[in-house]
């Protein structure tokens, strides 16, 4: 992975965030830590390698609202997880909108988070 991907705050996600694959409308897996450019996912199905996914998941802003933030990613790296059929999966956000980046940078940033 380029080092450039890696210069970002990665955040440790502490609740549970869904992560939607937007192509099939079917629930994909959960957040385990979150950039702005990227994410590691616990997945609950294999993934594609080397794949491009559009996906959804909800961010809560610091005056308790909910945001949606779409994703365009590219799929790096796989393994599998410990547990049976789960798989830590990386991923590089390749789109994503100037209102959803804002609205995930505001979240990374929260005062309270804990970065990796």
């Amino acid at each position: 992975m380029s080092e450039e991907y890696r210069r970002a705050k990665r955040k440790q996600v502490a609740e549970r965030i869904d992560v939607v694959d937007t192509m099939i409308d079917s629930p994909i897996g959960l957040i385990g830590n979150i950039s702005e450019t990227g994410m590691m996912l616990l997945a609950n199905q294999p993934m594609t390698e080397d794949a491009l996914y559009q996906m959804r998941f909800a961010v809560i802003d610091d005056h308790g609202h909910r945001h949606d933030v779409n994703v365009g990613s590219h799929q790096l790296w796989s393994e599998p997880a410990n547990t049976p059929g789960q798989h830590w999966v990386g991923f590089r956000f390749i789109d994503v909108g100037p209102d959803d980046l804002s609205a995930l940078r505001a979240w990374i940033d929260l005062p309270g988070s804990q970065y990796v």
